[in-house]
C-alpha cells in the first residue's frame, strides 16, 4: 500500500483518509471538474459521468471499508451498486455517522443511476447528456467532498466548502491573487490576452468589468470598455453585458486561452 505524503489541497485536506482512498477519490473528483469544464467547447458530456463513476466507486470503497472494516477490491466488479449502497445505509446507528452510513450512499445512488439513465458514462441511456445533468453530477460530487472534509477534517461545512472553492483543476502559475486583486505575471501580453487570462481563472463565473479593469492595471476605464472588452465581445471571445457590466468567458474565449496564451512562453 502507498504511504505517499499527501500533497495537493485537496489531499492535504484528507489526510486522515488512507492513501488508497485518497488518491483515487481525488484523482477522480478533479478529473471530473476538469471534463465537466471542458465539455462546454464540445458539448459532450460523457467523459465527465465516467468520471463521476470512477468517484462514485471510490467513495463507496471507502465508506464500505470505513463502516464494517472491509470492502470490495479495486480492481473489481461492483456487481449491484445500489445494493451496495443500501446495504450500508441498513447498518446499526452505532457503525458510524449518519452522513456516512445514510446521506452519501443516497447520494451515490443518485449520481450513478443519473449518470446510468441519461447517457452519461454508458451507450443506450433514456436521454442524451447534456450540460444540466453534468453539472447537477459536479455539483453533488462537490457536496460529497465537502462533507468528507467536514467528518475528517473537523471543519464546518461553510470552511469546507471555501476549501473546495479554492481548488482549482487548471494550474494557472500566471495568474497571483493577492489581497482581493488578481495580476497576471505572464509577461508580453497585451491587454486583450490579459484580460482573457484573467476572465478564464475565473471559469464559470460572470467578472465585472471594473475588477477586470484594476486587475489589468489599464489606465482609462472608458477606453479599456472600448478598445479591449467591445472588440472581444465583437470577436465571440466575451459576452460582455455593457448594462450589467458583467463579462463572462465564451467557449472560443476558453479555447483561445488554451491553445494560444498558456502555450507561449
Amino acid at each position: 500500500m502507498s504511504t505517499s505524503s499527501p500533497s495537493s489541497p485537496l489531499e492535504i485536506a484528507f489526510a486522515k483518509i488512507q492513501p488508497k482512498f485518497r488518491s483515487r477519490i481525488v484523482k477522480s473528483y478533479l478529473e471530473l471538474k476538469r471534463r465537466h469544464t471542458e465539455a462546454s467547447l464540445d458539448l459532450s458530456y460523457d467523459s465527465a459521468g465516467l468520471s463521476a463513476g470512477k468517484f462514485c466507486e471510490a467513495v463507496l470503497r471507502f465508506t464500505q471499508n470505513e463502516l464494517t472494516g472491509t470492502h470490495i477490491p479495486f480492481g473489481t466488479h461492483i456487481p449491484n451498486f445500489a445494493d451496495e449502497c443500501q446495504n450500508l445505509i441498513k447498518l446499526p446507528k452505532a457503525t458510524g455517522t449518519e452522513s456516512l452510513r445514510v446521506i452519501i450512499p443516497r447520494a451515490l445512488v443518485f449520481i450513478y443511476t443519473l449518470r446510468g439513465k441519461r447517457g452519461i458514462g454508458h451507450v443506450g441511456g433514456d436521454v442524451e447528456a447534456n450540460e444540466i445533468d453534468s453539472a447537477t453530477l459536479v455539483r453533488v460530487c462537490d457536496w460529497i467532498i465537502c462533507e468528507l472534509i467536514r467528518i475528517y477534517h473537523q471543519l464546518s461545512l461553510e470552511d469546507a466548502q471555501d476549501i473546495v472553492d479554492v481548488i482549482s483543476t487548471r494550474n494557472l502559475p500566471d495568474v497571483w491573487e493577492i489581497a482581493g486583486k488578481k495580476r497576471v505575471l505572464k509577461a508580453g501580453l497585451n491587454y486583450k490576452d490579459v484580460t482573457l487570462l484573467l476572465a478564464y481563472s475565473e471559469l464559470g463565473k460572470g467578472v465585472f468589468s471594473e475588477d477586470l479593469f484594476t486587475w489589468t492595471e489599464h489606465s482609462d476605464f472608458s477606453h479599456y470598455k472600448r478598445d479591449v472588452l467591445s472588440q472581444l465581445h465583437n470577436n465571440r471571445l466575451i459576452e460582455y453585458d455593457s448594462e450589467d457590466e458583467i463579462i463572462y468567458l465564451s467557449p472560443l474565449g476558453i479555447r483561445e486561452v488554451e491553445t494560444r496564451i498558456l502555450s507561449t512562453s
